[in-house]
């Protein structure tokens, strides 16, 4: 069983300290009062301190606000029914400098920067500790202030960049550069990669490794080489970060793409790093809550009803046409199974009875036995006839709308308590090596090498390949350009908080939201590439219009 890392809620001026080690998939904590300012000071301190700032990584992934940040206004989701943060999707003018997650983003995210901060300023002055064990520390600390503040970068381009601790609220702060930003961000990775643990899974799991510095180091070459801040070998710089990834620590692509999203299968050789959730609602946070936001509504539907094994269906996002007509068009699904192992497209009945149907008129009844198909989602039309002939309703393309249509299949969480429950409890992959694959390709394609670009997303191909159809999924150089991984990103990667990011650091969010977005093509704008700085920031400081402006636009 692994060991598992356990996250603390740690503070400066004698706040709960929470925290202990387990090596189950638990956070086992115990409430300690009384903590003082130099508790961080002894080596507990310093570890529970590193631990709590990996805590702030559960603002991003799984949330509400890191899916709404990335999934929400781009060319392969839109808006379904429901939720109240539409505008995040359409770009209207409710999107502004109030909006509550920006402000939740930002707020945690410095929070943990500058617990890092502390880390790495006080270690020096920790006795007792195993000197490499204290370098291994400081290094995870430069890897969580690096990760926030490339995160922090793509999203609202110069920020605060603080690298030391703050003790005392101050209002003295000015928004740095983009050039600076990438420059510490670069400086933290490349320092903390040689004391992290160099192997696949950290002996602590859930701990930031060699290979998951080394990964992100890459995505931060590959980003910045579209950025203001780009250098001629920043797409140079990533290929043997990326190439060391994928050779030297034992990770592998998993036989089956389905495998790698099944629930219980979280911890696996395809995974570089996971951000870690619990089943205990004491001690879970918010939870990992991306279960809920990609569904349809199923039970409202004939002969269903909500369950744990479907979901909670929010249906908050909804794949485009772009989705299903070009990303996974139909006449290349009899070759990568990753359409089929994406989308749940067969509902069984769990309410059993007669019922009248309600989107497939072709049959005006229907009786169910609990287990029997109540909805088919073909992903073509089929003709009312041959609809007519089904025992079970069929749910075809020209009949989507935004409360049915296509479920995504990665971040079901059957094991919730109850059919209700939001907070779920599963790991949420953050870094895989089949995106590792593609990221490596897209560096060799931009430096000229498209033959070992080729092999490269042909791995992943071929992995995703129905069984004996691997050399129908391989693609020549002649295939492989940009628009390719564009699209094949997505057919691997959809739904993984990575398509906003993509899209903005490829130059096309605009573009490609006009094009495949009708909910946002009318709103959209060129300064929609960056979000608003919240308000509140710009309030707290000195003159903060002039020494922290806001971001065109907002």
């Amino acid at each position: 069983m692994k060991n598992i890392l356990k996250y603390t809620k740690i503070g400066f001026l004698g706040i709960a300290l929470l925290g202990t080690q387990s090596c189950q998939d638990v956070l086992d904590e115990q409430v300690i009062s009384a903590i003082g300012n130099d508790y961080i000071n002894t080596p507990k301190g310093l570890e529970d301190a590193v631990s709590a700032a990996y805590s702030s990584m559960r603002t991003w992934y799984g949330t509400e606000a890191g899916n709404n940040f990335t999934v929400f206004g781009t060319d392969t989701y839109t808006n379904g029914a429901d939720g109240s943060w539409k505008f995040m999707n359409t770009y209207t003018n409710d999107f502004d400098s109030r909006n509550g997650h920006v402000v939740q983003i930002w707020d945690d995210f410095y929070r943990g920067i500058n617990t890092c901060n502390a880390v790495i300023e006080r270690s020096t002055n920790v006795a007792g500790m195993v000197d490499a064990t204290k370098k291994r520390l400081v290094a995870e600390a430069k890897f969580i202030r690096a990760h926030h503040y490339f995160l922090l970068t793509q999203l609202f381009g110069g920020v605060d960049l603080r690298l030391t601790e703050t003790l005392v609220p101050t209002k003295d702060v000015k928004r740095s550069t983009v050039a600076a930003q990438y420059a510490a961000i670069i400086k933290d990775l490349t320092e903390a990669i040689p004391d992290l643990e160099a192997k696949a899974k950290a002996t602590q799991y859930g701990r930031a490794t060699k290979p998951a510095a080394e990964n992100l180091l890459g995505k931060v070459y590959l980003t910045k080489a579209t950025s203001e801040a780009k250098a001629n070998d920043d797409f140079a710089k990533a290929i043997p970060l990326f190439q060391s990834v994928i050779n030297n620590y034992g990770l592998r692509l998993l036989p089956d793409f389905a495998a790698v999203h099944r629930n219980g299968n979280e911890v696996n050789d395809e995974v570089i790093w996971s951000i870690q959730y619990t089943r205990d609602p004491l001690t879970n946070g918010g939870g990992n809550n991306a279960h809920v936001f990609f569904l349809m509504e199923y039970d409202t539907q004939p002969g269903m009803q909500r369950d744990t094994e479907n979901g909670r269906p929010f249906k908050r996002y909804r794949p485009t046409e772009y989705t299903y007509n070009v990303v996974f068009a139909p006449e290349n699904r009899v070759n990568d199974s990753r359409y089929k192992k994406t989308f749940r497209d067969t509902y069984l009945c769990n309410r059993a009875g007669t019922f009248n149907t309600s989107f497939d008129t072709s049959k005006p009844r229907l009786t169910f036995a609990l287990g029997d198909t109540t909805i088919f989602l073909p992903g073509f039309e089929m003709s009312v006839a041959e609809r007519a002939t089904k025992k079970y309703q069929v749910l075809v393309p020209s009949r989507y709308d935004e409360r049915i249509f296509l479920g995504l299949l990665k971040h079901m969480d059957p094991s919730r308590v109850d059919r209700t429950q939001f907070e779920g409890g599963r790991d949420y992959i953050a870094m895989r090596l089949a995106d590792t694959y593609l990221m490596l390709a897209e560096a060799q394609l931009q430096t000229g090498n498209k033959a070992e670009a080729v092999k490269n997303i042909n791995t992943v191909r071929r992995r995703a390949a129905w069984p004996g159809r691997e050399r129908q999924m391989e693609i020549t150089e002649a295939q492989l350009n940009m628009e390719f991984i564009y699209e094949e990103r997505e057919r691997e990667l959809i739904g993984e908080q990575f398509r906003w990011l993509d899209l903005k650091r490829w130059g096309n969010l605009v573009e490609r939201v006009k094009k495949f977005n009708p909910q946002a093509a009318a709103n959209i704008k060129d300064f929609h590439v960056l979000r608003p700085i919240p308000q509140i920031q710009i309030d707290r400081i000195t003159d903060g219009k002039s020494n922290f402006p806001q971001n065109t636009g907002y």
